[in-house]
């Protein structure tokens, strides 16, 4: 049986539905994957080893270009290759009107949320069948559901898997105890103060370990560069291809990240993992891992680095008295 994913975006979306096909995987054997992702994070989704052909989209760049003879071509290629896999089922774990028309390109039966279940009920009008899953579950756990229901089995919920482990891959420089800040975030209300993340560098050396830090612009790569400078062991990870930065994230010992996709990732790789969450609710949506830890400032408050590194520690103490 030939199964399409469609889950396009975000990073932290994509790797959400992991877990899901790790449990596909196990109870239904006799599928095979493919999925269908925005350009971006194809090589995220490689990451996951059940995962056959990776289709990109570049719904974010059409957009821009809609009046583009290459956008319309590109387009009509990506409905050409679809068509051409024949697949028996496609599976939209997204639940959006974009998700539901790339979706339809296939040519195949789609499986979906339901109208109560969806976060477009919009979406349900090109569904053949879908089922219904509580809003109110967290994100992952949304997932593994619908993939059970459409797949025919039940997910063992008391349990987490990703199925995903780091990419091969190192940087020069970077050993012993490592630390990695992901300080980046898409909203400015979601960044925790560059003095913050100095502090918590600075508390990081005190403890022995090495901060690591990157940048995706300017703007994050000024406040890469500020804690270099006060903290002068901060080891600044050029701006690079996702597949470098998620090989290098891999192998940190710890990771305290903002509401980031990177944050996700490193939960989803079984490591200690500290968010700081300053304008968003993690509840249904924040990192989870038997390592992963989210900590939420209050109404009017904020976190202090102190925090931080103490949750932090308590994380690695839990890694180290884990069965290997």
């Amino acid at each position: 049986m030939k199964v399409l994913i469609v889950k396009t975006s975000s990073m932290g979306d994509v790797i959400h539905t992991f877990p899901a096909v790790e449990d596909a995987s196990l109870h239904r054997p006799d599928v095979s994957f493919d999925w269908c992702v925005e350009e971006a994070f194809a090589g995220i989704v490689a990451l996951h080893p059940a995962v056959g052909r990776i289709h990109t989209v570049a719904i974010r760049r059409w957009r821009k270009a809609l009046f583009r003879d290459s956008t319309w071509r590109e387009a009509a290629a990506l409905r050409r290759t679809l068509r051409k896999c024949r697949y028996d089922l496609v599976i939209d774990a997204q639940g959006l009107l974009k998700s539901a028309l790339v979706a339809r390109q296939a040519r195949a039966p789609i499986a979906g949320f339901d109208r109560s279940s969806a976060r477009e009920p919009s979406a349900t009008l090109f569904y053949d069948v879908t089922y219904g899953v509580p809003r109110n579950l967290h994100a992952i756990e949304r997932t593994r559901r619908l993939f059970g229901l459409a797949l025919g089995y039940q997910p063992d919920l008391s349990t987490l898997a990703s199925g995903i482990v780091p990419p091969p891959g190192a940087l020069a420089g970077i050993t012993g105890k490592t630390a990695f800040l992901l300080h980046g975030t898409s909203r400015e209300d979601k960044k925790w103060p560059v003095e913050d993340w100095i502090g918590t560098a600075r508390l990081l050396v005190e403890r022995g370990m090495m901060p690591v830090t990157t940048w995706s612009n300017e703007r994050e790569k000024s406040v890469a560069d500020a804690i270099a400078r006060v903290v002068p062991s901060t080891v600044v990870v050029p701006k690079s291809p996702l597949a470098d930065i998620a090989a290098i994230l891999g192998r940190s010992t710890l990771v305290i990240g903002a509401d980031t996709g990177l944050t996700h990732l490193a939960s989803a790789f079984g490591l200690p993992t500290v968010a700081v969450f300053l304008a968003t609710e993690p509840g249904l949506t924040g990192p989870r891992g038997q390592f992963a830890s989210t900590l939420l400032a209050a109404p009017g408050g904020r976190l202090t680095p102190a925090e931080v590194v103490a949750e932090a520690g308590t994380l690695l103490n839990l890694k180290l008295q884990a069965p290997a």
